[in-house]
């Protein structure tokens, strides 16, 4: 709703804006409706100020697939020369153009230039200004609207730019996003779980008694590290660690038990009773012990129990923990500290949905980590939105970022998700664009949608099975995350496996329960064993399910790789996903010749997976997709087999 035209006009003439002046208009970003868990409160008060912040369009990013192509394509000239953090901020900083455009605007609408603050990256202006001036400048109406946690914000259904700023922004906060840690809990336990309460691993409780774990007889009914060993043929010594790294990412107050995962070590593993994981806090984020049990400590204690011990005590994995106990933290926050120029006051941030630091509340974090943090070569998030809960702008921000830490050659992981085709909790679309567990249209998962990482779903041994028997899709009680990006579109890398899949396995739903266009990013990328891990957890041991289980198996098997490659001479993986005929790129233009690619999506490092044929993942009340022969939107490529991975990419320059 807009403001009605004499108070405008009143706002206007106060600003010194004549309506003959206004400029011709746009809707740049429209919400449908209200993320799951939020309600309208009341109409903000008009006195209030709102420091809005305009995402200036980056140069250069239509061509940062061509680029990042570059360094992840093993014929190129540049396969493996990873870019510096100063190399990524000189090539995607907006242009003279753009900032000359928004501020030029800013100060023709009456905002005095004193008040106009470039970020030093140059990645966005900021104003403060009042509520008034707000809704005018944007042509909305601005709204508080509560959570279900007792947490409220300040947003807009709909905001208009004039036609001529539009090509020079990405999006404004704080207008319609609500993809935030949603909590600021000082007189009670946090909620669990990382960006959108993120996922926990399902458990089928706490187990009387322990079948044999050093043996490979019961692996059909409890996962061990020596089942992992034997399914993906992971035997291997790490012999270049100081060269090498492997993060763990996890949210506040998320938090590993030290007392379990000694447990876990005496009963599963070699060298690592007392053994911890290197800690880099980022954004006050603490190993906490005041909340315990499997809803604060099964993700961690799943996470660092299998990574740690799948790369041996050789190899040092660092964690990230972040965010303070006081508000947590977001993907963003995290990816603050990779890079500085993604931080609010320098390129990135949303302080409506990313959390704010400095936190000046009691017991906050007084700081705020920005490019603080040497990415490892590798990095497993077992953490996740729904696509729908983010705005197109926002994800699209994001997932470029995914595209310039691919560039300084870090391998992202994430886990596909537990619910099949439905998002987090089992939430489904509805026509309306709402989500609720009674939708019946497909939720996508968000990073697993971005083109730029490596989405991780899950498998599982059938009853009765042997290792040595094929695996089939995880379906109950986890089912393993898989589906078509209604955001983004088919990477290049992926336009031959969803060829092949659209012509032989077209799903059997009507077009408008999924997107059935066969030109959207789908996922996973491949998979990993994800059912009936066994974990040390609250001083005893569990069974618990999930594709949070998979991502750090596969960023281990993917960590001894690099190992390999450097003790080699040779640089680390990067991003792994490419495969297409590719022009290289240089700064000079497109180079002349094109050679094939040959990373995981080639026909070249087919029998490098163990392929999936059995199973579906279900959900939207459906029994999802199936899996099939070759890419299927269940499993993806398949489990990995590591000895014919690790031929394959000592292979390559």
């Amino acid at each position: 709703m807009h403001l009605l035209p004499s108070l405008s006009v009143v706002l206007l003439l106060a600003l010194g804006i004549s309506s003959a002046r206004l400029p011709t208009r746009t809707i740049h970003e429209r919400r449908t409706a209200l993320p799951r868990g939020w309600v309208h409160s009341h109409k903000l008060d008009s006195g209030a100020t709102i420091p809005l912040r305009f995402a200036l369009r980056q140069s250069n990013v239509d061509d940062i697939e061509r680029y990042l192509y570059d360094v992840s394509h093993p014929n190129s000239q540049n396969y493996g020369k990873h870019w510096t953090a100063g190399d990524v901020a000189a090539k995607f900083a907006p242009s003279r153009d753009s900032i000359n455009a928004v501020r030029s605007w800013l100060l023709e609408s009456g905002i005095w230039p004193e008040n106009v603050r470039l970020s030093p990256s140059k990645g966005w202006l900021e104003v403060t200004v009042d509520v008034e001036v707000a809704e005018i400048l944007l042509q909305t109406e601005y709204h508080v609207y509560g959570h279900e946690s007792s947490t409220e914000m300040v947003g807009c259904e709909h905001y208009s730019l004039p036609v001529h700023i539009t090509p020079h922004v990405d999006f404004v906060t704080p207008t319609i996003h609500f993809d935030a840690q949603v909590f600021k809990r000082l007189d009670r336990s946090p909620p669990v779980g990382g960006p959108r309460f993120g996922t926990q691993p399902k458990t089928n409780g706490k187990i009387p008694f322990v079948l044999d774990m050093t043996g490979l007889a019961n692996c059909d009914q409890q996962i061990t590290p020596v089942c992992l060993q034997a399914l993906y043929g992971l035997e291997y010594g790490p012999v270049t660690t100081s060269q090498n790294s492997y993060g763990i990412v996890e949210y506040t107050p998320m938090a590993y038990n030290p007392s379990d995962l000694d447990l876990f070590a005496t009963n599963l593993s070699t060298g690592l009773v007392g053994k911890r994981p290197k800690l880099v806090s980022i954004d006050g984020g603490i190993v906490q012990t005041q909340y315990t049990g499997l809803g604060y400590n099964g993700e961690c204690n799943l996470d660092l129990e299998y990574a740690m011990t799948l790369v041996t005590a050789s190899q040092e994995v660092t964690l990230y923990q972040i965010g303070d106990m006081v508000q947590g933290a977001s993907f963003g926050n995290f990816l603050d500290a990779l890079d500085g120029t993604f931080c609010t006051f320098d390129g990135g941030d949303d302080p409506t949905f990313d959390a704010p630091y400095p936190d000046t509340y009691p017991g906050g974090y007084n700081g705020q980590d920005c490019g603080t943090v040497t990415p490892a070569n590798v990095i497993s998030t077992s953490y996740s939105y729904n696509e729908a809960d983010l705005s197109p702008a926002y994800a699209t921000r994001q997932c470029t970022e995914y595209a310039k830490l691919g560039l300084m050659g870090v391998t992202f992981l994430f886990s596909s998700g537990d619910y099949g085709v439905a998002g987090s909790r089992g939430y489904c679309l509805n026509a309306d664009g709402t989500e609720s567990p009674s939708g019946t249209i497909f939720n996508p998962n968000f990073p697993s949608t971005c083109p730029y990482v490596t989405s991780v779903g899950a498998t599982q041994m059938s009853p009765g099975a042997l290792v040595t028997d094929p695996e089939i899709a995880c379906s109950e009680p986890t089912a393993s995350g898989g589906g078509f990006s209604n955001y983004f579109a088919v990477p290049d890398y992926q336009k031959n496996a969803l060829a092949a899949y659209f012509q032989n396995y077209i799903p059997p739903y009507a077009n408008n329960t999924w997107n059935s266009t066969g030109t959207s990013r789908s996922y996973p990328d491949l998979s990993a064993n994800g059912f009936n891990y066994l974990i040390a957890v609250d001083g005893s041991f569990q069974r618990v399910s999930g594709t949070s289980a998979s991502a750090p198996v596969v960023g281990a098997i993917l960590t001894m790789i690099n190992d390999a490659r450097l003790a080699n001479g040779k640089s680390t993986i990067g991003f792994v996903n490419p495969t297409v005929s590719f022009r290289g790129y240089t700064d000079v233009g497109p180079r002349s010749e094109t050679t094939p690619m040959v990373q995981i999506y080639s026909a070249d490092f087919a029998s490098a997976f163990n392929d999936i044929t059995n199973g579906t993942n279900p959900g939207c009340g459906t029994d999802g997709f199936k899996a099939t022969v070759g890419w299927d939107p269940v499993t993806g490529l398949g489990t990995p087999n590591f000895p014919s991975l690790l031929k394959k990419w000592l292979v390559l320059p």
